[in-house]
C-alpha cells in the first residue's frame, strides 16, 4: 500500500483501513496514507517498553491507562460516524485520563499524551504532520525521543489550543510528565 493519496487526491477512511490486510502497517492522517516501517529496531523498542512500564507502574492504582503500538488512536473532526473517520494512528506510546475515550478498537479522540520514537524513516512525520495533528486534536503533552542523541522534546499545549516553544532535555537524570503529576521518568533508564 503507498501513499496514493498524495498523487489522487483520494482520502481513506478508518471504514478502509478496516479491510486492509493486518500486515500492512500504516496510519492515515486526515485521510492520507502514510507508510510505518516495518517492525521498529530493537533499541526502539528498549525505549518504549521502558517509557511504558515506567508510566504504567505509576499508573497502576489511576484511572488513566497507557497503551503502546500497535494501537489505534482515531482522532475525529467533528460527530462523523466511526468508519467515516480520516485519522486513524499508532503512536508509540499514548496514555488516555478519559475512560469514556476506549473501546474494544482503541481509544477515539486526543490522548492526554502521546511519545513518539524517532526513526530515521519516521523522523520528519513525528516532528512535523504528527506534531501538527496533535495541537490541532489538543492532545496535552507531546513527547519526541531522539535514540541516537539520547534526547526527549516536550511540547505542552497551552491555554489558547497551542504548544509552546519546545522544552529540549538531555537524556539524563529524571523528567516529570506534566500531565501526570508526581511521575518523574527516569530518563537514563529509557536510553540505557
Amino acid at each position: 500500500m503507498s501513499s496514493a493519496a498524495h498523487e489522487s487526491d483520494l482520502l481513506y477512511t478508518y471504514g478502509d483501513y478496516l479491510t486492509w490486510p493486518d500486515d500492512i502497517r500504516c496510519e492515515l492522517i486526515e485521510g492520507v496514507i502514510y507508510n510505518m516501517s516495518p517492525a521498529p529496531s530493537r533499541r526502539h523498542q528498549q525505549i518504549s517498553m521502558e517509557l511504558a512500564r515506567q508510566i504504567a507502574n505509576f499508573l497502576a492504582e489511576r484511572k488513566c491507562k497507557v497503551y503502546h503500538a500497535p494501537f489505534n488512536v482515531r482522532l475525529p473532526e467533528d460527530d462523523e460516524d466511526d468508519n467515516e473517520i480520516l485519522t486513524v494512528i499508532q503512536p508509540d506510546i499514548v496514555v488516555v485520563c478519559d475512560p469514556a475515550k476506549l473501546d474494544e478498537k482503541g481509544c477515539q479522540g486526543a490522548p492526554d499524551f502521546i511519545a513518539e520514537i524517532l526513526s530515521p524513516s519516521t523522523a520528519a512525520n513525528d516532528q512535523i504532520t504528527k506534531m501538527a495533528l496533535y495541537e490541532k486534536h489538543e492532545v496535552k503533552e507531546y513527547w519526541i525521543l531522539h535514540p541516537t542523541d539520547t534526547l526527549v522534546t516536550v511540547r505542552l499545549l497551552g491555554k489558547n489550543g497551542k504548544y509552546g516553544i519546545p522544552a529540549i532535555y538531555e537524556g539524563k537524570g529524571r523528567l516529570t510528565l506534566a500531565t501526570l503529576p508526581g511521575l518523574k521518568i527516569n530518563l537514563e533508564a529509557v536510553f540505557r
